[in-house]
């Protein structure tokens, strides 16, 4: 990904959100939700990027970005792991279904294995079936760490899936 990229990171970043967590989180908070904004933390965070944080991009044939994936150390706190973590996978929503989340996610997995990590954990909201069973198929499980954030005022609960990055 390239700081060129951000712009249209950001707007399937937020129309990723408004689609696959309807029902999930608060309807003000996704209506919300701008994609210039995105953009510019996106930006901001890949200037300031950790050591081994990979942000991916897929292309359709004339350079239009259709989805993103973001990977690095696993964060517990303040500090990180050994294990890897997929902090961030968006397709555009009328690509869903199409391949490419599984084609980024496949690339992510295999680049975390060439860096050496043990484990590649990332974390779902609960809610989402969907999201959850693209998961499963890509031999991710649920581990049994769970934990929530806060939108809104409202408690968003996540469950912690975790895979080997090869196999």
């Amino acid at each position: 990904m390239t700081s060129g990229d951000c712009e249209r990171v950001g707007e399937i970043r937020v129309r990723g959100w408004q689609w696959a967590y309807r029902g999930l989180v608060a309807r003000s908070y996704l209506d919300g939700l701008d994609p210039a904004e995105d953009a510019e933390r996106r930006r901001a965070l890949l200037a300031g990027a950790a050591p081994g944080v990979e942000n991916l991009v897929s292309a359709d044939p004339d350079g239009t970005v259709t989805g993103w994936i973001c990977h690095g150390p696993y964060r517990e706190g303040d500090a990180t792991t050994a294990d890897a973590e997929v902090y961030a996978l968006y397709v555009d929503p009328e690509r869903a279904g199409t391949g490419i989340g599984r084609a980024l996610l496949e690339t992510s997995l295999s680049r975390c294995a060439a860096a050496g990590y043990p484990r590649v954990l990332l974390w779902v909201l609960k809610g989402n079936a969907r999201a959850r069973r693209f998961y499963e198929r890509a031999g991710f499980r649920a581990d049994g760490a769970e934990e929530s954030f806060e939108v809104d005022g409202a408690a968003v609960p996540e469950v912690r899936y975790a895979r080997a990055p090869a196999g």
